[in-house]
């Protein structure tokens, strides 16, 4: 073993005083004498050097990026070309890198990355130096075949360039064929990334294909290898009474313990139970399944579930963790049968919440019975008679823990927990995968006594393990930034709220205090809304740093570990340290401490894929629901407001886009503080919340998006106003002066006046409420003054066919045809000037607005 292991030879060279060294100096620092060591030592040198984690400089010298004024990473691609640099110390903010310093690296790679440049405000640009480890290995799309070569369009719109295909790669694909491409070549330059085909998934209009095709893109795995498959079926099917009592578990077979999962769930990982104690204090019981004694540590079962990280719940399918027969059988807890089981009791005093007691230990269980959240709806809400009936036995169990959940929510309200109740939704398809229905998804009485149970007990496993000062696995939520944050609360003063706080930090039952003030309220979805965006994702962590949202100081993953990894794996520590006398043999200690934070970042990561999968099947489903119903009118309320339109979401919870080219009765600004679109003329105000009537226009399934158009939406009439508006198409004609711009100007030429970063041409207005042009002189000398280099006016033009020749003061033509050449996409991206030069399509694009930061 090298004397030196690889994390101190990072804190050593991250030191303020270290200069870069040779590995010969490296080698004499370290003391290092054996030759197999020193080998030992040069290969980590090497594997650390390939990894990016240290650099070699020309003189042969080691170093760590940082110092050398590099940041390692991962890209965020964006469809556009440009990404940003997530670098991989949190501290530190996104660095913005443009489409020409990308040197061919792709969304998700890991990277060094140079800072060029910084702005005031700390936004800071960069250019990539090397790609360290590519993370894009395999891309799905849309095949079309060109005879002797081919493309791939990706289905991952952050690859914005196509696939090339040579003939021989084509392995059978034809045209309109949805497929998978193994990159041979990455980019380099302007030559696009090259690849052949290794599956073809079917036409994209077959059905299964979509979902399939999502599937792949996010490289979830569909089958088990046989090897797992072979050791889930050594799994026995019911315990014998020898096997719990040698293993020494406690026996709760006697007491009433049930289920409360969905109707269509089969893996039944969590069973609750709740009684009054003789001194009146109220005991509630979590069981969950012991996973973790049929999934045994570097098992075939161990490291496929590690790899999949969770079970991903599509619309039309389960993609589990585990195979079926553990997590619909052995592990599943099925009434009246005996399971192991991990439990955690807690015992409460029920006039001021707090838990006076707890135990953490091994069981056996025999579930009562199945319950599910719409008959315990019914038996505590609905009171039917015929289920209370049938269930006359459980009535007053129910009862009870209502009271206990109710009171457990009361009191963490009290403590300042943040609770958003934003609407959820099922799709529902039939046999052949297409959408027949939405569903909107309840969180009655049902859902709300075992969510609180699940918070209780996973706190208390949380803390209970913290104390004991064992290797864990935790679920943390860090403090909003502080940025962000003070930017919410200045976006809540403008309605009137206050929130309070010290400095830049907020507790979180000054965020609750305000949820409750804006219940009911017009304004309530949009402070909701952005509270949520200026808060950071909850993530895996082998430290416990406490829940901001739950305004927990411990808190983990404890109750799911058919369909979780954290859960299984800290399942396994538990069961350990429980059998051991509530500690860990040294070695053993070792091991998991080097192993949590791997478990924590991966577990992170798989997490991250399968919403992102999730959310992919639910707005692919959504818009196929949607594409028989274009041309019909719906009531819905503004769920989002940018600079380019406002996002309308229905009473079915599906969105579409209204573009702000689409609204014709008037010129919209948008207002980034007030998060609003503000009508130029009318002062007609549109923002988040707001209620409107919409109708489909689009549905657009290659990219699963909808647009909406507003109903009752009046075209622009009367008195034009020319200045400060962006055109979604056409040309910018810039002029240096106002003579310049008293050019007789052919129809469809618009008037504006701006600086170079001001707003360019006007959008879409019809051809006779622009004729009234030259303008009268003294408007020209109001806006510039003659003969002066002043702010530019721009014009806008949407070419009329046939429209007359007009030539400038200096003898210029502007033809028709050469002002169709410079019309562009759907925003002004080249210039013509009257004047002195021709203004570059760089030189316009830079005066764009560049992109906020990347949401992390």
């Amino acid at each position: 073993m090298p004397i030196c292991t690889e994390q101190e030879l990072l804190d050593f060279m991250r030191e303020t005083a270290y200069k870069p060294m040779t590995y010969q100096e490296l080698e004499k620092h370290f003391g290092i004498e054996d030759a197999a060591e020193f080998k030992q030592f040069l290969r980590m040198l090497a594997e650390m050097e390939q990894e990016g984690k240290i650099l070699m400089t020309r003189t042969n010298r080691y170093g760590v990026p940082e110092r050398m004024n590099l940041l390692r990473g991962r890209i965020q691609g964006h469809p556009k070309g440009f990404a940003f640099l997530i670098p991989e110390e949190e501290e530190h903010p996104d660095v913005y890198i443009h489409a020409n310093d990308m040197k061919g690296a792709m969304n998700g790679d890991i990277v060094l990355v140079r800072v060029t440049s910084k702005s005031e405000n700390g936004k800071m640009e960069g250019e990539i130096v090397r790609i360290v480890k590519r993370a894009v290995t395999q891309v799905v799309g849309l095949f079309s075949s060109h005879d002797s070569f081919g493309f791939v369009v990706p289905d991952d719109k952050r690859i914005n360039k196509d696939i090339f295909i040579r003939a021989e790669g084509f392995k059978g694909a034809v045209t309109g064929q949805k497929v998978v491409v193994s990159i041979i070549r990455y980019p380099e330059g302007r030559s696009a990334a090259e690849g052949e085909i290794i599956e073809i998934l079917g036409h994209k209009d077959d059905p299964g294909v979509d979902i399939l095709s999502i599937i792949r893109k996010h490289g979830l795995p569909e089958e088990f290898p046989e090897e797992v498959l072979a050791e889930a079926q050594a799994a026995p099917d019911s315990i014998s009474d020898d096997e719990i009592v040698r293993q020494g578990r406690r026996d709760l077979r006697d007491k009433v313990i049930v289920t409360i999962d969905g109707e269509d769930a089969k893996d039944l990982d969590d069973a609750v139970n709740v009684e009054r104690l003789p001194n009146g204090n109220l005991l509630l019981g979590v069981h969950i399944a012991d996973v973790s004694y049929y999934v045994r540590e570097k098992s075939q079962l161990d490291e496929e579930a590690y790899n999949r990280g969770c079970s991903v719940y599509l619309v039309d399918r389960v993609i589990p963790m585990l195979p079926h027969r553990l997590s619909n059988g052995i592990c599943s807890l099925n009434p009246k049968v005996d399971r192991l089981t991990m439990s955690c009791e807690m015992e409460f005093d029920p006039k001021t919440m707090r838990r006076v007691r707890h135990d953490v230990f091994t069981s056996v269980i025999r579930t009562t019975e199945r319950m599910t959240y719409t008959n315990v709806r019914k038996i505590l809400t609905d009171q039917d008679p015929e289920v209370m009936e049938r269930y006359s036995g459980l009535v007053e169990n129910f009862r009870l823990m209502e009271e206990l959940a109710m009171a457990l929510r009361q009191q963490r309200m009290r403590r300042g927990a943040v609770d958003f109740d934003f609407q959820e939704s099922k799709v529902i398809v039939d046999e052949q995968g297409k959408p027949v229905d939405i569903v909107k998804r309840e969180r009655s009485v049902a859902e709300q006594i075992i969510e609180e149970f699940m918070l209780a007990a996973n706190e208390t496993v949380a803390e209970h393990f913290h104390w004991l000062k064992v290797p864990f696995i935790y679920r943390i939520h860090e403090d909003p930034d502080g940025e962000k944050l003070m930017r919410f609360i200045q976006f809540a003063g403008n309605f009137g709220y206050a929130v309070r706080g010290q400095g830049n930090t907020v507790h979180p039952r000054a965020l609750q205090t305000l949820l409750e003030e804006i219940q009911g309220t017009k304004e309530e979805t949009v402070i909701s809304t952005m509270m949520l965006r200026s808060m950071k994702q909850a993530k895996y962590d082998s430290e416990s740093r406490g829940h901001f949202g739950l305004a927990a100081e411990f808190y983990t993953h404890f109750t799911s570990p058919i369909r979780r990894y954290p859960d299984l794996a800290i399942h396994r520590v538990m069961r350990e340290v429980l059998e051991n006398g509530g500690a860990l043999p040294e070695n053993r200690y070792d091991q998991l401490a080097a192993r949590m934070p791997d478990i924590a970042v991966q577990s992170s990561e798989r997490e991250r894929v399968a919403v992102d999968a999730e959310r992919d099947t639910e707005k692919l489903k959504k818009a196929e629901f949607m594409l028989d119903k274009i041309g019909e009118e719906f009531s819905g309320i503004i769920s989002g407001v940018t600079s380019f339109g406002m996002f309308v979401e229905l009473e079915n919870t599906v969105e579409g886009l209204i573009r702000l080219s689409d609204l014709t009765d008037d010129y919209y600004h948008f207002h980034e503080l007030h998060m609003a679109l503000i009508g130029e003329r009318t002062s007609k105000v549109y923002r988040i919340g707001d209620e409107v009537k919409i109708r489909v226009a689009r549905v657009n399934m290659d990219d699963h998006t909808i647009d909406f158009e507003m109903m009752d939406m009046k075209s622009r009439g009367g008195k034009v106003s020319l200045v400060g508006n962006r055109a979604p198409s056409g040309v910018i004609v810039s002029a240096r002066n106002a003579a310049q711009a008293a050019v007789s100007l052919q129809a469809g030429v618009l008037i504006a006046e701006g600086g170079a970063s001001g707003a360019a041409a006007m959008q879409g207005a019809p051809a006779e409420a622009v004729m009234q042009v030259p303008p009268k002189p003294g408007e020209a000398a109001r806006q510039v003054q003659p003969n002066r280099r002043e702010p530019v006016l721009r014009a806008a033009l949407q070419p009329l066919g046939g429209a007359p020749k007009r030539s400038s003061p200096k003898g210029r033509l502007l033809r028709q045809r050469e002002l169709k050449a410079w019309t562009c996409g759907d925003f002004p991206c080249r210039g013509i000037t009257l004047g002195n030069r021709k203004r570059s399509q760089a030189d316009v694009e830079s005066r764009r607005n560049k992109p906020q930061r990347a949401n992390r």
